[in-house]
C-alpha cells in the first residue's frame, strides 16, 4: 500500500458558524443555520429559505482581511483556508512544496450580477472589476496569493462533488511525491443567478429541507467553505500537535445518466463508495458513520439510499445528511463535510439528520437524529454527488 496522507489541520465558515469551534457548537446545540433570505436581492426573498453565512459583505471582508469589493466566494474560500493552514501550524512551511486546490462553481457570480444591474440599464455604466473576475479560477488564484502558496494551484468545477474531487487530487500529489503539503477543498457564495436555477429545477423546499424523509419536498441552498490540509509522511513527522486522521480512500465515478439527475439505481454512487472502500483496503463492516449527500431532493435520496442499501445491506453503519444544518453549499459541500467528517474520526462524533420523522418506504434504514459524542468512530466515509452523475466518496480514518 503506497504512503499514507494525514490530515493536519481543517478550517471551515458555513451558515452556523464561521470557524471550527462555532460549527461544533451549533451541531452540539442542534441549531439550524437555515432562514430568510437577507443578502441576495431577489425575487425569492420571503419564498425560499437559504442558509446564509451571518456575516454581510463588509463584516466577511474585515474577517478575511481583503477588499469588500472582491466577490463573496474568494472571502469564504481565505477565511476557511487560512484557518486550515493556520491550524496545521507545520514548521517551515515556506521551505516546502506546497499545493492549494480549490473548488467552486459559481465563482464571482454574485460582483457580475452587481455589473449587469447598471450595464442593462445604461450600457455606458457598469464597474468593470466587478466582471473582471468573474471566472472560477480567479477566486483560487486570489487565494493562493494570500497565503503565499506559489508551487502549485488549481481549480476544479464538477458541481457538487468539486472540493471533494480537489482532496483527493491533492492527496494523489502528495503520494506521487509532487508535493509535500496541500490546503484543499472549497468555497461557493449564493447568488442570484444559483437560486434561479435551482428554482427552475423545481427542487427547492419552501420549508427547511428534510433529508431522507418520505416526505422531503428538496433542498436548500446554502453558502461557505471547507478546506482540509494534507500532508505527506515525512511532513507528519515534524508537526507539534496531534494529526487528525488519514486520508485513506477516495474514488470518483460518473453513471452518465442525466444532466441533473442520479441514476434511479445509484449506479455512479455505488461505485464511488465501492471504489473508496477497495481504495482504503476496508469492508463496509469497517465503517462507523456515513456522512450521507443526502441534499432532501426525491432522486438524490432515493439514489443514494438505494446505492447505499446495495452496498452495506443488511448491516447499516450511523449515517446522517449534515445538509440539514447547513445546507446544500454546492461547490463548497465536499470540503466542508470533509471537515465535518474528519472532526467525526478525532473527536468520536454522530451528527443528527434534522427534522426527520417519516422514513422511507423503500430503505430499510434511517439516519441518526440525536447528536452523540464519544462514539467509536474510526472510519468516515464522506459522499458527494454533482451533476451530470459526477460522483466522489472519500474516507477518513483514525491514525
Amino acid at each position: 500500500m503506497s504512503a499514507p496522507v494525514y490530515i493536519a489541520g481543517v478550517g471551515v465558515i458555513t451558515a452556523i458558524g464561521n470557524n471550527v469551534a462555532e460549527n461544533l457548537a451549533a451541531f452540539e446545540r442542534e441549531e439550524a443555520g437555515m432562514g430568510d433570505i437577507t443578502l441576495v436581492n431577489t425575487i425569492h426573498r420571503g419564498v425560499l429559505p437559504v442558509a446564509e453565512v451571518k456575516l454581510d459583505n463588509e463584516a466577511l471582508g474585515n474577517l478575511a482581511g481583503i477588499s469588500t469589493k472582491l466577490s463573496r466566494t474568494k472571502m469564504l474560500s481565505l477565511i476557511a483556508a487560512r484557518e486550515a493552514m493556520n491550524d496545521a501550524a507545520i514548521p517551515n512551511f515556506k521551505d516546502l512544496r506546497t499545493g492549494f486546490i480549490s473548488a467552486n462553481t459559481v465563482g464571482g457570480m454574485d460582483k457580475s450580477e452587481d455589473f449587469f444591474i447598471e450595464f442593462l440599464a445604461d450600457n455606458e455604466k457598469g464597474k468593470l472589476r466587478n466582471v473582471y473576475d468573474h471566472e472560477c479560477g480567479s477566486m483560487t488564484e486570489v487565494v493562493a496569493d494570500a497565503l503565499g502558496i506559489t508551487d502549485y494551484m488549481t481549480t476544479i468545477s464538477t458541481a457538487c462533488s468539486s472540493s471533494a474531487n480537489a482532496i483527493f487530487y491533492g492527496a494523489r500529489l502528495i503520494r506521487n511525491d509532487i508535493l509535500d503539503v496541500v490546503i484543499a477543498g472549497g468555497a461557493d457564495a449564493l447568488a442570484k443567478f444559483t437560486l434561479n436555477g435551482f428554482n427552475t429545477l423545481m427542487i427547492l423546499d419552501k420549508e427547511y429541507c428534510k433529508p431522507f424523509d418520505d416526505d422531503r419536498e428538496g433542498l436548500n441552498l446554502g453558502e461557505g467553505a471547507g478546506y482540509v490540509v494534507l500532508v505527506s509522511d515525512k511532513v507528519a513527522e515534524t508537526l507539534n500537535k496531534p494529526l487528525y486522521c488519514t486520508l485513506s480512500g477516495y474514488n470518483n465515478s460518473n453513471d452518465a445518466y442525466h444532466q441533473t439527475a442520479s441514476s434511479p439505481d445509484g449506479t455512479g454512487s455505488y461505485l464511488a463508495m465501492q471504489g473508496a472502500l477497495n481504495k482504503a483496503g476496508l469492508q463496509t463492516s469497517d465503517i462507523d458513520y456515513i456522512n450521507l449527500h443526502g441534499t432532501g431532493t426525491p432522486n438524490n435520496d432515493s439514489a443514494e439510499g438505494t446505492a447505499i442499501k446495495r452496498l452495506f445491506g443488511p448491516d447499516y453503519p450511523k449515517m446522517s445528511s449534515t445538509k440539514s444544518f447547513t445546507g446544500h453549499t454546492l461547490g463548497a459541500s465536499g470540503g466542508v463535510e470533509a471537515v465535518f467528517s474528519v472532526l467525526a474520526v478525532k473527536h468520536g462524533l454522530i451528527y443528527p439528520n434534522l427534522r426527520f420523522k417519516t422514513p422511507m418506504q423503500e430503505l430499510p434504514f434511517t439516519p441518526e437524529v440525536h447528536y452523540l459524542k464519544d462514539q467509536p468512530v474510526k472510519n468516515v466515509l464522506s459522499n458527494s454527488f454533482g451533476f451530470g452523475g459526477n460522483c466522489t466518496s472519500l474516507i477518513f480514518s483514525a491514525v
